[in-house]
């Protein structure tokens, strides 16, 4: 097997259509205004062909006026409005930016005036609130796609080939972690607070920062996990009552074994590592999204590493989702693959709850 070609064009989208779409570009409402939403998403949307912010939806007048000046958003609209119908001729699609607690009913109004969603991960606090998601966007034949943003950069999609033509064998091994110091110095920020309270976020490390690594794992192996065995921790009294570290272990089908952690307490790490029969793949700066990715891929006694130009994986991901909401063509990843997540997730407190092994099913 020749390596050089899975990476000759290492930045090229795959997915790019040979014919531009003739509507265009696609009209987005940016539902929730926080810091990663107006220093990554809107500034990532501004740069692409295919999507174009039309409304800005915030209960904050302060954040919508900014980002209205800031963006030359046309309509902006507090959350009352916003479900209420205002200005819905104004958009097609809805990116949904809050937190997680509130993505359904952000969800449900789009699907209520028929407009597309691209909701952020995780989809919701549990697996009940997510499948209804899934029933409501199908119900009224819009699409819902999740925001995986790694699922559109170009060196995981090159991977997922390679790995997927047996380039390292039969993949025994995921390893994964994704941490940060959440509290900084002193204590957590305001912007943050709702990453530590379990009913907004659903959970604390796994929920933000852990779903990175196992959602990426199952990309790259095209596999969903059947087992979890998993420990919760949270020595810290700011984090009372959400995992302030969490280590899991997953097993797929055909005997492969993911370990993954994650910590909202500790040096900032990213990492992934996939090892197969014959050889194994290693990516530094996983999950950050900031850096250059650099990919190692090891195979007998053949070692190469790939740098490839910086790729704005959030750029990509609205690129991606305009183009396939305009073309009318299927998106990945899906409600349906989402709600896997979220299964895994609440698998993952049940194990840590009990200190059994939680089966998943089908």
């Amino acid at each position: 097997m020749e390596l050089q070609r899975y990476f000759e064009g290492f930045n090229d989208r795959d997915w790019e259509p040979e014919v531009e779409p003739a509507d265009g570009p696609l009209r987005l409402a940016i539902v929730g205004l926080g810091g990663y939403a107006r220093d990554r998403a809107l500034p990532a949307i501004e740069r692409t062909a295919r999507c174009e912010t039309t409304v800005a939806v915030s209960g904050s007048p302060e954040k919508v006026e900014t980002v209205a000046s800031r963006f030359d958003v046309d309509r902006t609209l507090d959350y009352e409005a916003f479900h209420a119908g205002e200005a819905a001729d104004a958009y097609d699609a809805v990116y949904v930016s809050t937190p997680p607690a509130h993505h359904l009913a952000a969800a449900e109004t789009a699907a209520e005036h028929g407009k597309h969603v691209l909701c952020e991960k995780p989809m919701d606090v549990n697996t009940e609130r997510a499948e209804r998601m899934v029933e409501v966007c199908d119900d009224a034949g819009v699409a819902l796609m999740v925001a995986y943003r790694l699922h559109a950069e170009p060196a995981y999609r090159r991977l997922r080939e390679l790995i997927g033509d047996g380039f390292i064998g039969d993949p025994v091994q995921v390893h994964g972690a994704f941490s940060l110091d959440l509290l900084g110095r002193t204590e957590v920020s305001a912007a943050d607070v709702w990453r530590i309270d379990p009913e907004v976020a659903g959970g604390g490390a796994l929920m933000d920062l852990g779903i990175y690594p196992l959602n990426t794992a199952r990309f790259l192996l095209d596999a969903d996990p059947v087992a979890v065995q998993a420990t919760t921790a949270a020595p810290d009294e700011a984090f009372d009552g959400v995992d302030e570290h969490v280590a899991f272990q997953v097993s797929f089908p055909d005997d492969a074994v993911g370990s993954f952690s994650a910590s909202f307490n500790a040096h900032r790490d990213s990492q992934l590592k996939v090892v197969g029969t014959e050889g194994r793949v290693t990516v530094d700066s996983a999950f950050g999204g900031l850096v250059d990715r650099e990919v190692v891929v090891e195979r007998g006694e053949m070692h190469a590493a790939f740098t490839g130009p910086y790729v704005d994986e959030i750029e990509e991901q609205f690129e991606y989702f305009g183009t396939r909401v305009l073309h009318g063509e299927p998106i990945e990843p899906d409600g349906v693959h989402g709600l896997v997540d979220i299964a895994v997730a609440d698998a993952v407190y049940e194990s840590a709850a009990t200190g059994g092994r939680v089966g998943l099913d089908g």
